[in-house]
């Protein structure tokens, strides 16, 4: 009895396994492919300047992502207040567990280059969300400011992709 009892045991920790390896590798992988659209995000925090002041920081915005990963958007951002038109374009690359990042150059809308951001993301909803927080923020001058900041966007027009 104990022996058949041990049996069943090993029996159903096996199949429960072999469920389990099934499962995580039959999921869908995720892939800068999957977020081959238009979103809407928004960002929020604040940047730490050098001499050490915390700078409010919000933005609005819609971005474009090829299946190559290549993002371009336009965005309405507020620094301390002060309200600008930007646009952005960069590289967003996206591992099979679903974390990413992306690294964006930024340009005033005369086209003059203003700073480089890198961000650390999170895929979520088949592609149809990213989270992110802000890693570096750099001035075409070199200086570095630290940034507090969050994003969140969420693809427009449902689960309709771009296909370039």
């Amino acid at each position: 009895m104990k022996h058949s009892i041990v049996r069943t045991g090993y029996v159903a920790t096996l199949v429960l396994s072999l469920a389990a390896v099934a499962s995580a590798q039959g999921g869908p992988a995720c892939s800068s492919n999957r977020l081959a659209a238009e979103s809407g995000f928004t960002f929020t925090g604040s940047v730490i300047t050098p001499t050490g002041v915390a700078v409010p920081f919000a933005a609005v915005g819609t971005m474009s992502a090829d299946a190559d990963g290549n993002v371009s958007g336009a965005l309405d951002r507020s620094l301390g207040g002060q309200v600008a038109k930007e646009t952005f374009s960069g590289t967003i690359t996206v591992n099979p567990d679903c974390s990413g990042a992306m690294t964006v150059e930024i340009y005033d809308q005369a086209g003059n280059p203003l700073r480089t951001a890198e961000w650390a993301l999170v895929v979520d909803d088949d592609g149809s969300e990213v989270r992110g927080i802000m890693t570096s923020l750099v001035l075409t001058d070199g200086t570095r400011l630290g940034p507090i900041v969050t994003v969140q966007a969420r693809r427009l027009f449902g689960n309709r992709r771009v296909v370039r």
